[in-house]
């Protein structure tokens, strides 16, 4: 059976951290940012406002600070050996992130075959955010279903690897999930669960199972 594995990003496959903290922390605003993420932690914002707000305090952003941030992100451990591994078997693997897409998207270059991001203007800024194209948890579900409909699968073909409530809506729908350090509500949603900093490990909880 061909599968399409779907990975989080923030706090998946960054470790205990997420985009938008590591782009903050390259222009110097780590307490800014720390602020806002309990905000939408404790849904106090949506994934828009908060986008909004971000796209505020980033109006000195640069490619470099993008490309800074992502190379010296906190990233799990053989990420790249796990994709390919995907890829040899004939499966697919795909990033879908609340996270703005211009950092998402880099990760075609270790060997996703798609990754979605919420749409931000291009860097730097010269207009504002449009709310419209942020992506919010039940956008993930969309996304993989239509990305499913372009492989020639469905949504019963995916396995879904994830941390938080962002992700809760895509692991009720598939029927094989990965809590990778997750929080206690979504361990409980998931069929395996994994804490490390490995994701070839994660990865394996399901390889063994086939």
């Amino acid at each position: 059976m061909t599968r399409l594995h779907l990975f989080d990003l923030d706090g998946t496959l960054l470790h205990d951290t997420a985009a938008p903290v590591e782009i903050s922390r390259q222009l110097g605003l780590a307490k800014e940012i720390a602020e806002l993420e309990r905000d939408f932690v404790t849904r106090r914002i949506d994934s828009r406002a908060y986008a909004q707000r971000v796209h505020g305090l980033w109006a000195g952003l640069t490619e470099s600070h993008v490309a800074a941030a992502f190379d010296g992100a906190p990233w799990l451990s053989r990420i790249r050996d796990t994709w390919a591994e995907i890829r040899e078997r004939g499966e697919y693997c795909a990033v879908i992130s609340l996270s703005p897409s211009f950092f998402v998207e880099r990760l075609t270059a270790w060997g996703a075959h798609a990754a979605y991001g919420s749409r931000f203007p291009r860097v730097p800024f010269s207009v504002p955010v449009d709310p419209a194209g942020i992506l919010t948890p039940a956008a993930k579900v969309e996304i993989a279903d239509r990305l499913c409909g372009e492989l020639g699968l469905t949504l019963a073909d995916c396995v879904a690897y994830g941390d938080s409530l962002s992700d809760a809506e895509l692991f009720g729908t598939v029927p094989i999930s990965v809590a990778v350090n997750a929080d206690r509500y979504l361990t409980r949603l998931a069929t395996h669960s994994y804490t490390g900093q490995d994701l070839w490990d994660a990865y394996e909880l399901v390889r063994r199972a086939r």
